[in-house]
């Protein structure tokens, strides 16, 4: 993102409770030798069953749950039941009964987490009370019961909506598997126009018109609208599944914070607020803006210690990052985490996020040092992996859970303040420790980054090319640039949705992590798997050589502004890293923007320059991308 906004996710541990909970009735459970803990809520369709395996690390600490949507399926409406928990998942039986007889699954389709998930299709049947049975090893270990209805929904009025329950294991657990099977196939050539292109998705989002009110049919007449910026769109994820669910949610108004002094909340903004819209979806759209107009790139970097925030920092291990954890770096970027995909072999692990941009497009990017940036040297705010701080109801008022409260012991993420203070060099080595395990083939490892890299090129593609339409479409305009050099980084308007400082900064810094790879296996041998035949200079030369090659083998293109195709391969790019960092701004032509030499054949064709006061400012701001570092924003 290019200046404003940011906030959070969500990641979850559970821990084995011997004890049963009444909520709106009581369910029963069998789980043979295991001890569980049932949690039912009939209204919301949800069931969570906390059970401990000692046979598998994975199944240590797992939070099972069921979820019906829609909520009320109608008679004949295709339904699905979505299975959380862990490997077992894949096994296990979904079963569904009622009055008319049993309900066969005519689909299924597996997660890998976490947590693992599940999700099975059905048909509705006859209108009446039903069940669905979690069946693992033989052994029933959760029920639920439903309703198939041809009742329209209820409309509240006077709030946004009204919240049923809190956010327990339960729901923090839907929730983590809801955004991974959300974007469980996505990869770094994904990208969609705007957040409610993927909600209007009936194959990745389970809970497409889950109320029954057509609000994510995209010729409905209320429909959701949703087209965050970076800052906004783990809230309006976080909105959407608590809307849906009936969760409680809120943010808090929040300054940006200065040097030497953290970000600090105000107001707290809940569903609960007074609404003026009858009509839920109007009222949810509603609510929407007002979000995006309340939370911005300082609020997702409160000090981790403060318990006022929205949110709170989380642990450096595999079980903490789960889907719909935020990371918030140093100058106001988010990112919400979305998939791991597991070393195998020689291949590399993956870590995917997803993220927006000022312009409302939303893709997924993978973790590495060209998309997260990490420091807290010299920086506004705290930085880091970060969780929703979970919203429970104490009687019927919404209470934000204290940092004490979060342990391992509350069944949710416990609180850490490991990040803190922490030095990129070493967030860096203990994120890609996590990511791959076992030592990396180099030669593998190195595929993998130019590949990164070449994906990020891919992306500024259309970053570029959005400027570069819109100022072809106003004939003579030119874009204010704001002034100071940390407006440059962070602002408003025009210069925000089509200027590129932020994005170019990362990629330079990509562009130094790729061609320090061979140095960097030098410097780090353990961390990668070599012959003990080969000598430390052997390696590094064929590494040199491996990535001189694949350099002038990959490419992209880019159109001029005569409508001519220029194919740039990534070693020409390299050699142009000095060019980008002045190559940001979008009143210069898209030649330019691409690092074109001076006076070549490929800078003829351009036509538009900045105004000399734009181009001497730009001089003075050079100086933070040739130290690839980002001004206190």
């Amino acid at each position: 993102m290019q200046g404003k906004k940011t906030i959070p996710g969500i990641a979850v541990r559970f821990v084995l409770i011997a004890m049963s909970v009444t909520m709106m009735f009581i369910g029963t459970s069998s789980c043979g030798e295991r001890s569980a803990k049932k949690e039912v809520k009939s209204g919301s369709g949800i069931l969570t069953d906390l059970f401990e395996d000692n046979n598998s690390a994975d199944e240590s600490q797992v939070v099972n749950a069921l979820l019906v949507s829609p909520k009320n399926p109608r008679p004949g409406e295709v339904f699905h039941v979505l299975a959380v928990g862990g490997k077992n998942i894949r096994k296990a039986q979904i079963k569904v009964t009622g009055q008319g007889g049993s309900l066969e699954s005519e689909k299924t389709r597996n997660g890998d987490g976490l947590p693992y998930w599940r999700i099975d299709e059905f048909k509705a049947g006859s209108a009446g009370k039903y069940k669905v049975t979690l069946i693992t090893s033989g052994k029933t270990v959760s029920d639920l019961e439903f309703t198939i209805s041809d009742r329209s929904p209820v409309q509240t009025a006077g709030v946004v909506w009204k919240t049923e329950h809190g956010w327990e294991s339960k729901a923090e657990a839907l929730y983590s598997a809801w955004i991974n099977a959300l974007f469980y196939d996505a990869d770094e050539r994904s990208s969609w126009k705007a957040l409610h292109e993927v909600m209007q998705n009936k194959d990745r989002n389970i809970l497409y018109n889950y109320l029954s009110l057509g609000e994510d049919d995209p010729s409905g007449k209320n429909r959701i609208i949703m087209q965050p910026d970076c800052a906004d769109n783990p809230f309006y994820l976080r909105a959407y599944f608590a809307w849906k669910l009936g969760l409680p949610f809120g943010y808090h108004e929040c300054d940006r914070g200065g040097v030497g002094r953290f970000p600090r909340t105000g107001q707290w903004i809940t569903n609960e607020s007074p609404g003026s819209k009858t009509q839920p979806v109007l009222a949810f759209n509603s609510f929407l803006r007002r979000v995006a107009n309340g939370v911005h790139s300082g609020t997702a970097r409160t000090a981790l210690k403060d318990e006022s925030s929205d949110y709170y920092p989380v642990p450096l291990t595999k079980e903490a990052l789960r889907p719909g954890v935020v990371f918030a770096d140093p100058y106001g970027h988010t990112l919400i985490l979305v998939r791991w995909i597991p070393q195998r072999g020689d291949k590399p692990g993956v870590l995917l996020s997803v993220d927006a941009q000022p312009d409302g497009t939303v893709g997924i990017k993978r973790f590495w040092k060209g998309n997260f940036l990490f420091t807290t040297s010299e920086v506004i705010g705290d930085p880091g992996f970060k969780i929703f701080r979970p919203i429970v109801l104490n009687g019927n008022a919404p209470h934000l859970l204290k940092n004490n409260e979060l342990s391992a012991k509350s069944g949710l993420t416990p609180f850490s303040l490991q990040q803190q203070g922490m030095s990129g060099e070493v967030f860096y080595h203990t994120m890609e420790r996590l990511i791959n395990p076992k030592p990396l083939d180099p030669e593998a490892a190195l595929l993998d980054l130019i590949q990164a890299l070449h994906e990020q090129l891919t992306v500024r593609i259309t970053s570029v090319g959005n400027g570069e339409a819109y100022m072809k479409s106003h004939p003579g305009t030119v874009i204010a640039m704001p002034g100071g050099t940390s407006g440059v980084f962070q602002a408003g308007g025009q210069w925000e949705d089509f200027s590129t400082p932020n994005r170019d900064l990362r990629l330079l810094i990509a562009m130094d992590a790729i061609l320090d790879f061979p140095d960097k296996v030098l410097r780090s041998p353990d961390d990668f798997k070599m012959s003990k035949l080969q000598s430390s200079e052997h390696v590094k030369k064929s590494l040199e050589a491996l990535l001189a090659k694949k350099l002038s083998e990959l490419s992209i293109t880019y159109t001029r502004t005569n409508g001519a195709e220029q194919k740039l391969t990534l070693s020409e790019i390299l050699k142009r890293r000095d060019a980008f960092e002045m190559a940001y701004n979008p009143n210069d032509g898209v030649e330019i923007r691409w690092g074109a030499p001076e006076n070549s054949e490929e800078r003829s064709t351009c036509k538009r320059q900045v105004p000399s006061g734009q181009l001497e400012k730009m001089r003075t701001v050079r100086k933070w991308f040739q130290k690839r570092l980002h001004p206190p924003t």
